[in-house]
């Protein structure tokens, strides 16, 4: 048994080291037809050689031939498994038939092997849909296949039931295991080489799948109701083979009394003949005196009672008379007591034999009805939930126009309508509220365009001319320009872009505004102004915003211009006659980013006819569907192009080149752009 063990154990690990040398060169890829149908071919030659250099144990010969087409199919692919159990059962079969190697088994061997191919193919394609099976499913597919192998072995010699019962006994238990163990050890190597091996406790419950739920509830279910099958009848089967042998015993019993009888008792000399009778193939009877001394030839002169075999008439009782464990029954006549004895292994044959043909039968059934459940459980469940969750995803997703379809029975039905209804609701709801927003934010752009300069019009004030234009990227924005007098002759040129979009983009817009504007009504310098807006935006400023800004405030009667930059972009310059240029200043920190800076001031003297040109970032970073930036050259030669044309058609030409480098690309920032032409000095 020891060596028996040990020899099944190498050719098993053989199996599992040709599964990892073959997953190692294939590196888990996936293969084409020829490279599967070459894995096949060495399967199929492992398989050829498991036949020719099996395990001799008990006159049998023990192989693990079905783990090749097993492997090849399940592990590599389809055409893998179905070429080696073509190589493997075909070359079964010849030697089978034309070399008497292994004869007596050639059709339950072969059929079994190439079944095993073609098995391990379906499963691979239709229940495991081209993933490997797991550690669980392998052990249990290699243990049915070779149960199946094994049920061929009875099915195929029904005429000499004894012999094959006799093959099965030998073979069933070792090959069954050790084909399982090597089908479970190979999925554990390739799982561990691939990458996909999963701890032990990793997956949280929540996370099971209703497939898996059903598969291990139903396999439970099945392997109770299968063991508890087999030892019900097998029950009822022992209570049968012993009624069967206590009414031959007596009858035999019965038989032999009258015979030794009506021959003259054992004094007659025909006790031999009478002892070499057999109840059954192998049961026999000995014949012995009133004190238990065997006078028939089985045995003779031995003593009953050295055999436990000294028991009242008619009484049943076990001994080793025969050598193994028997049945037994004592009988008396006038001189003489016989003891007839059914060894347990032929009154248990028919039995044993049923239980096998019925083990492997329940097995296979239930096999059968496990796969054919759990192929309509993905059919009818599983097929439909995966649509409607493919579906449920699409809508979480942003897709409200998606319709879930799952139309099957009518349970499926009743709930696709219902998310369908479900979601319709949801759009509705959704578009209503769309509407409402639209209506608040265009109430809220209202609002933000009424807050910049709109009218560039001075009545009673000819030595400017101005134009501004603001576009926000979304409804609103958080650019603003600014252009009021703090006194009869000094105006302020403000130009801004703060952090963000949208909405709260737009609120410290509106603030930061207010508090410069402010400021700059009090009559303060620009540095100062910056230094003072830059305490009281930082004030309750949770939200870390903060804002870029260029300020400057002209004196029209002189041509001097006070200005300071809070980290905003260089101002374009253009002198009378001459073309615009980056007039590039002192920057300092933005405002709303750290209390307690400083900044510094700067003069520009401006020239009758002399232009400032002001723009947030969102000009020279337009972009293009290349990534491209628009840049301050294009900028500046857009300026350039019409140097002496209208401040409105200047921030025109700077609008229209834009639009054309962009082309379709989206607008991601938004574009604020103040043109200012000092025209002549206040008097």
């Amino acid at each position: 048994m020891g060596e028996m063990i040990l020899k099944m154990s190498l050719i098993t690990a053989l199996m599992c080291l040709i599964n990892c040398v073959l997953c190692r060169i294939t590196k888990n890829r996936s293969l084409n037809r020829g490279e599967n149908m070459l894995i096949g071919v060495v399967f199929g030659l492992a398989a050829v050689m498991s036949t020719h250099f099996g395990i001799d144990y008990q006159n049998m010969v023990l192989n693990v031939r079905d783990i090749a087409p097993l492997s090849a199919g399940l592990f590599f692919g389809p055409t893998a498994g179905i070429t080696a159990g073509i190589i493997g059962g075909g070359e079964r079969f010849i030697v089978g038939n034309f070399f008497d190697v292994g004869a007596y088994t050639t059709v339950a061997c072969s059929v079994s092997t190439f079944l095993a191919g073609v098995i391990s193919a379906a499963f691979r394609k239709y229940l495991f849909k081209g993933r490997k099976p797991s550690v669980f499913y392998a052990f249990f597919i290699g243990s049915v296949t070779e149960v199946f192998h094994m049920f061929a072995v009875l099915l195929t010699h029904r005429d000499d039931i004894n012999t094959a019962f006799k093959v099965v006994d030998t073979c069933a238990v070792p090959m069954i295991i050790f084909t399982g163990i090597g089908m479970c050890l190979s999925a554990f190597l390739l799982s561990v080489i691939t990458g996909n091996r999963r701890k032990w406790g990793s997956i949280n419950r929540k996370d099971v799948s209703i497939t898996v739920k059903f598969q291990t509830w139903m396999f439970l279910f099945i392997v109770v109701l299968t063991v508890s099958t087999f030892f019900f009848f097998f029950s009822i089967q022992t209570r049968q083979a012993q009624q069967n042998a206590r009414s031959e015993l007596k009858t035999s019993a019965g038989e032999t009394v009258t015979d030794i009888n009506m021959l003259g008792g054992i004094g007659s000399g025909q006790t031999d003949k009478l002892g070499s009778r057999h109840i059954g193939e192998t049961g026999k009877i000995y014949i012995a005196d009133k004190n238990g001394v065997i006078v028939s030839s089985e045995r003779r002169g031995e003593n009953l009672a050295d055999y436990g075999c000294m028991q009242a008439p008619g009484e049943f009782f076990d001994s080793k008379i025969t050598g193994v464990k028997s049945y037994c029954i004592s009988a008396e006549g006038t001189d003489f007591i016989a003891v007839l004895a059914l060894p347990y292994k032929e009154v248990y044959l028919s039995r044993d034999i049923s239980a096998y043909e019925t083990a492997f039968a329940d097995i296979l059934l239930f096999t059968l009805v496990f796969v054919l459940m759990y192929i309509l459980v993905q059919k009818i469940i599983v097929v439909n939930l995966d649509k409607i969750n493919a579906s449920l995803r699409k809508i979480t997703g942003g897709n409200l126009n998606e319709v879930v379809e799952a139309s099957n029975s009518a349970e499926f039905i009743s709930l696709s309508r219902d998310i369908n209804a479900t979601v319709a609701t949801l759009k509705r709801y959704i578009e209503e509220a769309e509407t409402r927003i639209d209506e608040e934010l265009e109430f809220a752009r209202a609002i933000q365009k009424s807050a910049v300069p709109q009218n560039f019009s001075f009545p009673g004030r000819d030595e400017f001319e101005v134009s501004a234009v603001m576009d926000a990227a979304r409804e609103v924005g958080g650019d603003f320009y600014d252009l009021f007098f703090v006194d009869k002759d000094k105006i302020a040129l403000v130009m801004a872009d703060v952090s963000g979009k949208g909405i709260p983009a737009a609120m410290f817009m509106m603030r930061s505004k207010a508090t410069v504007k402010g400021l700059a009504e009090a009559g303060l310098e620009p540095a100062e102004i910056l230094i003072r807006a830059n305490g009281m935006l930082c004030e309750g400023n949770d939200a870390e915003m903060f804002v870029t800004l260029w300020l400057g405030i002209l004196d029209l009667k002189t041509g001097k211009m006070l200005c300071a930059n809070a980290g905003h972009e260089y101002p374009a310059l253009r002198r009378a006659d001459g073309e615009y240029e980056l007039f590039k200043d002192k920057h300092g920190l933005v405002l709303g980013g750290m209390e307690g800076l400083r900044y510094k001031q700067y003069e520009i003297d401006l020239e009758p006819g002399d232009r400032i040109f002001l723009y947030t970032d969102g000009v020279p970073e337009a972009n293009n569907d290349a990534k491209e930036l628009f840049g301050t050259d294009r900028m500046l030669e857009a300026l350039n192009s019409d140097a002496e044309a209208g401040v409105g058609r200047t921030i025109e030409n700077v609008m229209t080149a834009i639009v054309g480098f962009c082309r379709d690309a989206d607008q991601f920032d938004d574009i604020t752009m103040m043109c200012f032409n000092y025209l002549k000095r206040a008097e």
